[in-house]
C-alpha cells in the first residue's frame, strides 16, 4: 500500500508540476504580447482587411494583441483617440483635418490605408436600365449627414454631373446614419446613398436598385485610414511598423483571393449578415478597386481628397500632406511583407 501510495502521489505532484509550467508558459507568451485598442467608426464589410488581419492572426504574429471597439461617428472616434481611450483609429482621413485646422499640440497622423475610394452606392426606388445622372434634378434625394466623407464624396460627383446638390434636387439630411436604409424602405426620397451591405440587401428584397457607384465616380481618396496621435508614433515606433506590417498582409491576401473566401473569414464579424450578401458586398468593394492594395497614402489622394472638402465648403485651408501624412511604416511593409 505504501509502495502505491508514493506512486501515486508522485504522480500527483508531476502533474502539479506540468500544470503551473504550462500556465507559466502561455502567461510568458501572452506578455510579449503588445495590447493595441483600435476604435473603428463603424462596423462594415467596407473594412474587410482588418478583420483578416485580425481573423489569420497577422497581429499576432507581429506580437499584437489587438482590442477592437466600434465608436460611431468620425467625431466620437477621434474623440477616443485624443482621449487616449484607443490607441490607433480608423476612420477618415477628413477627421485629422478638422483636428490639425483647431491648432491641436499634437496633431493625428494617417500611417496606414485601409479603402481607397468613397463606399457608397447611388440606389433607386425604381430598375433603371440606362441611367442618366441628369434624371436626379428635382427628386427627393435621401443622403448622408453633412461634413462626413460619403456627403462630401456624393455631392462632389453630383456637381461633376452638374447637378447643384442644394438647388437642383430635395436633398434630405436630417436622417441618422444608422437610420437611412429603413427610412428609404419606409418611403422616404426617390434615390438613397448607400454603404454595403445596406445597397445588397435592399436589392435583395426588391425594394431597390444599384444604378451608380460614388466611389467609382469620385475617385480615389485616403477613405477610410488607420491613424494615431503623432505623441503615440514618437513612443512606439516599433508597434506601429508591426501594425502596419499585418494590414499590408491582409491586403496582400485579400487581393489574392476571392468575395466568398474572404466573406467566410470575416462573417464571425457579422453574425447577422447573410453569406450571399457579405458576398455580394465584398465582390461590389473588389471589383471597384476600393480595398487599398498598399498601406500608402500617396499626395495625389491626399489632395484630391480636400479638393472633395472644398467643394463642400467644409475645408477652411489645405492641410500640409508633410504634416499629416506618413509613408515610413508603409513604405517598409512594402520591402519586407510578401
Amino acid at each position: 500500500m505504501k509502495v502505491k501510495f508514493r506512486r501515486s502521489w508522485l504522480s500527483a505532484a508531476l502533474a502539479v508540476v506540468m500544470a503551473v509550467a504550462l500556465l507559466a508558459a502561455c502567461g510568458k507568451s501572452d506578455s510579449k504580447l503588445t495590447k493595441v485598442t483600435i476604435g473603428e467608426v463603424t462596423r462594415s464589410l467596407f473594412y474587410a482587411p482588418e478583420y483578416v488581419a485580425i481573423a489569420n492572426g497577422y497581429f499576432e504574429d507581429e506580437g499584437i494583441d489587438i482590442e477592437l471597439t466600434t465608436t460611431p461617428g468620425g467625431d466620437k472616434t477621434m474623440t477616443a483617440l485624443l482621449s487616449g481611450t484607443i490607441d490607433v483609429a480608423l476612420v477618415g482621413s477628413e477627421t485629422s483635418i478638422y483636428v490639425y485646422q483647431q491648432g491641436s499640440d499634437d496633431p493625428v497622423i494617417n500611417f496606414a490605408q485601409l479603402t481607397q475610394t468613397d463606399g457608397t452606392f447611388l440606389v433607386a426606388r425604381k430598375q433603371i436600365d440606362n441611367f442618366d445622372w441628369q434624371s436626379l434634378k428635382g427628386v427627393d434625394f435621401l443622403g448622408q449627414r453633412k461634413g462626413g466623407m460619403p456627403q462630401m464624396a456624393g455631392e462632389f460627383t453630383l456637381k461633376k454631373h452638374g447637378i447643384d446638390p442644394q438647388k437642383d434636387l430635395n436633398l434630405i439630411q436630417n436622417v441618422d446614419f444608422a437610420n437611412i436604409p429603413a427610412a428609404f424602405l419606409s418611403g422616404t426620397g426617390e434615390y438613397v446613398q448607400l454603404f454595403e451591405p445596406q445597397a445588397s440587401i435592399v436589392e435583395q428584397q426588391g425594394k431597390g436598385f444599384v444604378v451608380a457607384s460614388f466611389g467609382v465616380e469620385s475617385g480615389h481618396l485616403p477613405y477610410t485610414v488607420f491613424m494615431t496621435k503623432s505623441s503615440y508614433i514618437n513612443k512606439h515606433k516599433d508597434v506601429v511598423q508591426k501594425f502596419t506590417n499585418a494590414i499590408h498582409r491582409a491586403q496582400l491576401w485579400v487581393a489574392e483571393h476571392s468575395a466568398e473566401e474572404i466573406a467566410d473569414v470575416v462573417l464571425p464579424y457579422f453574425q447577422n449578415t447573410d453569406r450571399a450578401i457579405a458576398i455580394s458586398s465584398i465582390d461590389r468593394y473588389k471589383q471597384q478597386g476600393s480595398y487599398a492594395s498598399d498601406p500608402i497614402v500617396d499626395e495625389a489622394e491626399w489632395n484630391n481628397l480636400q479638393d472633395v472638402m472644398t467643394s463642400a465648403g467644409e475645408l477652411k485651408e489645405r492641410a500640409p500632406y508633410d504634416k499629416l501624412v506618413t509613408t515610413t511604416f508603409a513604405d517598409e511593409a512594402i520591402k519586407s511583407v510578401k
